[in-house]
């Protein structure tokens, strides 16, 4: 059992941490390509409980409530999507949301209103090169801040950068062409971490919609070096729900 503290600084909601952060805090307890399940929004600045399980997967608990729980799965990916840094630098200019309009302003991830070096600042917009299918792109410079102690960014910082941008994929629909905006919150989330960047260099985060059903909507992300090394890859499944219950009131 290990204690884990969600600090308010990696909110996604404004009262809960971010999906991502939250999912690779638990897959840190995972060796290889995870699963996690978000259950129930994970508290702020609380003393959480990472528990194995007898069956082998993990849960983070508050008290009695199950958060989230993890296992080991094999995260595969039909394609993979690329960009160059400059092409998602340019991608970036035509994000999908006005600084002002913003449903999470203050996420860690890919809120507006943080400071540069306090959260990731991930900003993905269409890259005009993709007609077949919608694909995200934006760029990303880890702050020294996210360093782990070998000196390279922490994983779950990577499930972090892999996870807003997948959200904002779901919102494209191939079959229209189109873009809606409806409020959506992280229900699953999977990874596999290739290798982990050093604070300062630059990323490349792709991202695109892969299918809908109801209310579920499903999304894949990429993350590369400036070089094109494959650093990281995620599979999620994004919940469509009302205004209050995204911003969890």
């Amino acid at each position: 059992m290990t204690e884990i503290i969600i600090d308010k600084r990696f909110c996604g909601p404004p009262n809960s941490g971010n999906g991502g952060y939250v999912c690779g805090r638990l897959a840190s307890h995972i060796s290889g390509g995870a699963e996690v399940t978000l259950r129930a929004p994970p508290p702020l600045d609380t003393p959480l409980e990472a528990v194995a399980t007898d069956d082998g997967t993990w849960e983070l608990r508050d008290d009695t409530k199950v958060v989230a729980t993890g296992r080991a799965v094999s995260v595969e990916l039909a394609r993979v999507e690329t960009a160059r840094l400059q092409e998602a630098r340019a991608a970036e200019l035509l994000a999908l949301f006005e600084p002002h309009e913003h449903p999470l302003p203050n996420c860690f991830v890919c809120g507006p209103a943080r400071a540069k070096g306090d959260g990731l600042r991930i900003f993905a917009g269409p890259l005009g090169r993709h007609a077949h299918t919608p694909v995200l792109a934006a760029s990303w410079t880890p702050d020294p801040s996210l360093t782990a102690d070998d000196g390279l960014v922490a994983p779950e910082f990577l499930w972090s950068a892999l996870d807003c941008p997948t959200g904002f994929a779901c919102n494209c629909d191939p079959q229209s062409d189109s873009y809606d905006k409806t409020p959506l919150l992280l229900g699953r989330m999977s990874a596999r971490i290739e290798s982990r960047p050093r604070p300062g260099v630059p990323c490349i985060v792709t991202a695109w919609p892969t299918g809908r059903d109801g209310r579920k909507r499903t999304a894949e992300a990429a993350l590369h070096d400036e070089a094109g090394t494959l650093l990281a890859v995620a599979k999620t499944t994004w919940i469509a729900v009302e205004r209050d219950v995204q911003l969890g009131r």
